[in-house]
């Protein structure tokens, strides 16, 4: 199979699978979702919707969560792990969105990676699904798999950035990067994996 062959593979075998590929964390707006993929890191999406659920409750938006406190939040983000520094991060960002940004998440790069505790991913989350400003998010599913399938060296997840933006079309990077993550999960996870059964392994 030549490249163009196994591209056009992976993308027809992921429509087929996830045709309509959800979001996995909740949220209602762009700051609790800014919230939710921060407090996303080294945490299930499944863990972190049950958290949020009962952070929202409390606080669901920037002044809200500024009044509750790093204390407040830290103790109910717990169960989610890192909570010492996802805590003060997610009150300290709400401070600055309360004083910077009138309450507002901003929608560029530079200013969404200056906040505390958001990164270049984290970044991407945000400007592809908060905003529909075309980005492709790496998670450590989506550059293992692009390495696996010879998508990417495996380098870096900068390089796999690069490689999948020039892959798949820039109308696809919403759709496709969640479509990799799931597939990831279910069918070509880290550990474990047989090739063999995967359904999209075996045929490369």
């Amino acid at each position: 199979m030549n490249r163009a062959s196994k591209i056009k593979f992976i993308g027809d075998k992921l429509d087929e699978l996830f045709p309509d590929p959800p979001i996995p964390l909740d949220y209602s707006d762009s700051y609790t979702l800014l919230v939710a993929v921060v407090l996303s890191a080294q945490c299930t999406d499944v863990r972190v919707n049950i958290v949020t659920k009962e952070l929202y409750k409390k606080a669901k938006t920037p002044k809200a969560m500024v009044k509750l406190g790093v204390e407040k939040i830290t103790e109910i983000i717990k169960p989610c792990g890192l909570s010492t520094t996802k805590g003060k991060n997610i009150f300290n960002l709400s401070k600055i969105l309360v004083e910077k940004y009138n309450s507002e998440v901003p929608r560029t790069f530079e200013e969404l990676e200056a906040l505390p505790g958001v990164g270049h991913k984290t970044a991407s989350v945000m400007m592809i699904h908060a905003f529909k400003v075309p980005a492709f998010p790496v998670d450590t599913h989506i550059h293992r798999l692009a390495k696996r399938w010879g998508l990417s060296d495996g380098s870096s997840v900068e390089q796999t950035e690069k490689d999948l933006k020039k892959i798949f079309p820039e109308c696809e990077w919403e759709k496709r990067h969640l479509q990799i993550i799931l597939f990831g999960r279910t069918y070509c996870k880290a550990l474990g994996h047989k090739p063999e059964q995967c359904p999209i392994c075996s045929k490369l």
